[in-house]
């Protein structure tokens, strides 16, 4: 048995995959990310781009000194990166990959194999698509904004009255590249112990739609769709952001007792002490919690209900400041540039 705790006195978990060789032959977020997740774990990893680069080093600004943009960097730092054009140097393709042992590719469906010819049966093959290998929807091009549309993702997320709107990152981008990067360990788990290399099918479709979650589940079981609640939880009330003085904070209560102490810090009456009360009067406790924080400030909010979940709504300079990031070293350096860090660490060896 494994034990992962959080604590202080972490280090980074770069030799985890020390000796495995990936080849990053995709582009753009989801097949990038993931392989940047791997290299973060000690793999070395080299990516192809084509000749004119990957399409993320124009999307700015903001740029870096090399005129590369900042998205670039986001997503491929602890690569070796090389330049080959697929359609006209297909050996030195095929032989990068006989001297890998895991392949990220993010092409339609037979594509890549279209370009370079079979893929060797001595590789891990994750192959990254908008819709997956088989569907009546397996040819077509997947893009995050649109899978965040048709995913359904939007119609639950923004203002009631305000229309949908979109999660402020390429969340299926993001979540497609962490699913593939558990499939990629999984598979190379199972070679391990049975020698099998894997070809793994990893789509934007099946991701965003199992990252519903709740919001998902909620319907299957209800047969009603979701609506837009803003910051608000479906199932949770209150549990969202409330605007103070100067600012903005989320209280999520998460209990009936903690519910019971907000309305005693605030001096309000319970006339909801259960969950599924608060849920049916959603406004009425809203509009009453609102109420009582919008003349204070945020600090005063914070300070005041404790043992209840409550936090500012920080800009991104504020979390990145933050005295747990600066203990943490969320922001790292990286051939000469300060970067994200990767989030995985450990304590020390189990022994």
């Amino acid at each position: 048995m494994i034990i992962i705790t959080c604590t202080h006195g972490v280090v980074k978990m770069n030799d985890v995959l020390e000796g495995v060789k990936v080849l990053d032959l995709s582009r753009i977020l989801a097949g990038p990310y993931c392989a940047q997740m791997l290299a973060d774990l000690g793999a070395q990893v080299t990516k192809v781009e084509a000749p004119w680069g990957d399409d993320t080093r124009g999307w700015g600004p903001p740029f870096l000194e090399d005129g590369t943009a900042a998205y670039h960097l986001s997503c491929n730092r602890g690569k070796e990166i090389i330049f080959h054009n697929l359609k006209e140097d297909k050996e030195a393709i095929q032989d990068l990959i006989s001297k890998s042992d895991v392949v990220i590719e993010n092409f339609r469906p037979g594509q890549l194999e279209r370009l370079i010819g079979p893929i060797p049966k001595d590789v891990i093959l994750c192959s990254i698509t908008g819709f997956g290998q088989n569907g009546p929807r397996s040819q077509e091009p997947g893009y995050d904004l649109a899978l965040q549309a048709m995913s359904g993702i939007m119609s639950i997320t923004g203002e009631e009255g305000a229309g949908p709107v979109k999660v402020g990152v390429a969340w299926i981008d993001i979540i497609t590249g962490l699913y593939a990067g558990n499939a990629i360990m999984a598979a190379l788990f199972k070679r391990e112990r049975t020698g099998i290399n894997s070809h793994l099918d990893i789509s934007l479709w099946d991701c965003a739609i199992a990252s519903l979650a709740n919001q998902g589940q909620n319907q299957i079981t209800s047969g009603n769709d979701p609506g837009l609640l803003g910051s608000g939880h479906p199932n949770l009330v209150p549990y969202q952001a409330f605007q103070t003085s100067d600012g903005w904070v989320v209280i999520a209560v998460g209990s009936d007792s903690q519910f019971e102490k907000l309305s005693q810090f605030l001096d309000f009456d319970n006339a909801w002490p259960t969950n599924e009360l608060r849920v049916n009067s959603r406004k009425e406790v809203v509009d009453v919690v609102q109420s009582r924080v919008i003349e204070m400030t945020k600090s005063r909010v914070c300070e005041m209900l404790v043992g209840i979940p409550t936090s500012p709504i920080n800009k991104i300079s504020e979390a990145l400041a933050d005295a747990q990031s600066v203990a943490r070293g969320v922001v790292t350096e990286w051939n000469g540039q300060s970067v994200l860090a990767s989030p995985l660490r450990f304590i020390s060896e189990r022994e």
